[in-house]
C-alpha cells in the first residue's frame, strides 16, 4: 500500500495523507473530498503533471489543482508577506470603496474571456493597482458588482430588490461577461409593460386641457382618440396632425385653426363644429358627418382641405366660403345647401356629389370631375368658364 501527502496547489499547509488505490480518477475523487476542492490535476514537487497513477511512489508529496497551472509552494511565504505581489487563490477586490473577498478561480473559470478573467488569470499582466491593504482597486459601482460576483460563484442571476437591473447590465457589459449580459437583456425585455395603444378618454384629455394655458400650443400629434367623446370642447389651435380621431364625437367642438393634417377622421361626427381656418390637408374623413359646420372665418383665414379624402361625407348646410378643396375627393358626398362662394374646387373629384341648392358663385371648378353630380336648385348660375370637365 502506498501513501501520499496531498496539498492544495501553491500551498504547503493543511495537507492530507491518503492511501493510493485504484486509478488516477479515484485518487482525484479522494483529493476532492479531503481538500474540499474540485480536483482535476496532480503535480509533483517539481511541477511535473502526473497523468498515470503508476508514476506515484510511496510517501510522495503531491499538489492538487482545479485546473490552474502549478504554483511553487516555496513562494507561498514570500507571497503572503508581500501583499502587493500576491498570487494566491484568495484575493480581495476594492470595488468603489467596498471590499469583496473571493477566489481567483471564481473570477477566471465561469467566464474565461471576460475582463476579470484576463485581469486575474496571471500575475501582474494588467498591472492591477492595489490599496495599502493589498486589495485590488476597481472604480465601479459595488451594488451593481455584487450580483455579478454571485453569478460567477454559482451561475445564477439573483438581483436583490431595490437594485436597478439596467445598472447590473452596464457592469456586465463593462466586464465583458457576455452570457450574463444576454440574460439581463432578456430579463429587462420581459419586465417591460406591454405598449399601451388604448385610446385616450374624454376624462384624460380634459385633464390635459385644464393643465395647459390657453395661449400654449397643445401637441397631440399621432395620439389615439378613436371613439372618444370630445363634443363641445374648446380645441382651438391644437396640433392633431396624424392623430387617430376615427369615430370621435366632435359635435359642436371648437376646432378653430386646429391642425388636422393627415389625421384619421373616418366615421367621426363633427356636426355643428367650428372649423374656421382649420388645416385638414390629406386628412381622411371618409364617411364622416359635418352637417352645419362653419368653415368661414370673418378675418379672411381660409380653411384648407386640399387633398382630403371626403368620400361619402355629409356636409349639408355648412358655411364654406373660400374653402380650399383642391384635388380633394368628394365622391358620393352630400353638400346640399352649402355656401361655397369663392371656394377652390380645382381638380376635385365631385362624382355623384349632391350640390343641390349650393351657392357656387365665383367658385373655381376647373379640372374637377362632376360626372353624375347634382346641381339642382342652384342659388346662382354655374358658368361654363368655371368648369372645364
Amino acid at each position: 500500500m502506498r501513501r501520499v501527502t496531498l496539498f492544495v496547489n501553491g500551498t504547503s499547509k493543511n495537507g492530507k495523507v491518503v492511501a493510493v488505490y485504484g486509478t488516477l480518477s479515484d485518487l482525484l475523487s479522494v483529493a476532492s473530498n479531503k481538500l474540499g476542492i474540485k480536483a482535476s490535476c496532480l503535480y509533483n514537487g517539481k511541477g511535473g503533471l502526473i497523468d498515470d497513477i503508476a508514476l506515484i511512489r510511496d510517501d510522495d508529496v503531491l499538489y492538487v489543482s482545479e485546473g490552474d497551472p502549478f504554483i511553487d509552494p516555496q513562494n507561498e511565504a514570500k507571497a503572503t508577506s508581500d501583499p502587493h505581489g500576491a498570487h494566491t487563490d484568495w484575493l480581495t477586490l476594492n470595488i468603489g470603496g467596498r471590499l469583496f473577498t473571493t477566489t481567483r478561480s471564481t473570477l477566471v473559470s465561469k467566464e474565461p474571456e471576460s475582463m476579470l478573467a484576463h485581469m486575474f488569470r496571471e500575475k501582474d499582466v494588467w498591472g492591477n493597482k492595489q490599496d495599502e491593504h493589498g486589495a485590488y482597486l476597481i472604480d465601479r459601482s459595488p451594488e451593481y458588482f455584487e450580483p455579478i460576483l454571485n453569478y460567477l460563484r454559482h451561475g445564477q442571476l439573483i438581483i436583490n430588490e431595490g437594485i436597478n437591473i439596467r445598472g447590473v447590465l452596464e457592469e456586465a457589459r463593462f466586464f465583458g461577461i457576455e452570457q450574463l449580459a444576454e440574460q439581463l437583456e432578456v430579463a429587462i425585455k420581459n419586465s417591460q409593460p406591454p405598449e399601451d395603444h388604448s385610446p385616450i378618454s374624454r376624462k384624460e384629455f380634459v385633464r390635459f386641457l385644464l393643465a395647459t394655458p390657453t395661449k400654449s400650443e397643445l401637441r397631440c400629434q399621432g395620439l389615439n382618440f378613436s371613439g372618444a367623446d370630445l363634443s363641445r370642447l374648446d380645441l382651438r389651435y391644437i396640433n392633431f396632425k396624424m392623430a387617430n380621431l376615427s369615430r370621435c364625437n366632435l359635435t359642436h367642438a371648437n376646432l378653430c385653426c386646429s391642425n388636422l393634417e393627415r389625421a384619421d377622421l373616418s366615421g367621426a361626427n363633427l356636426d355643428g363644429a367650428n372649423l374656421q381656418g382649420v388645416k385638414m390637408l390629406c386628412s381622411n374623413a371618409e364617411g364622416a358627418s359635418l352637417k352645419g359646420c362653419n368653415f368661414e372665418d370673418p378675418s379672411g383665414l381660409k380653411a384648407n382641405l386640399e387633398g382630403a379624402n371626403l368620400k361619402g361625407v355629409d356636409m349639408e348646410g355648412s358655411q364654406m366660403t373660400g374653402i380650399n378643396l383642391r384635388v380633394a375627393t368628394l365622391k358620393n358626398a352630400k353638400l346640399k345647401n352649402c355656401n361655397l362662394r369663392g371656394a377652390t374646387l380645382a381638380g376635385t373629384d365631385l362624382e355623384n356629389c349632391d350640390l343641390s341648392g349650393c351657392d357656387l358663385q365665383e367658385a373655381n371648378l376647373r379640372g374637377s370631375n362632376v360626372k353624375g353630380a347634382i346641381f339642382e336648385e342652384m342659388l346662382t348660375p354655374l358658368h361654363m368658364s368655371q368648369s372645364v370637365r
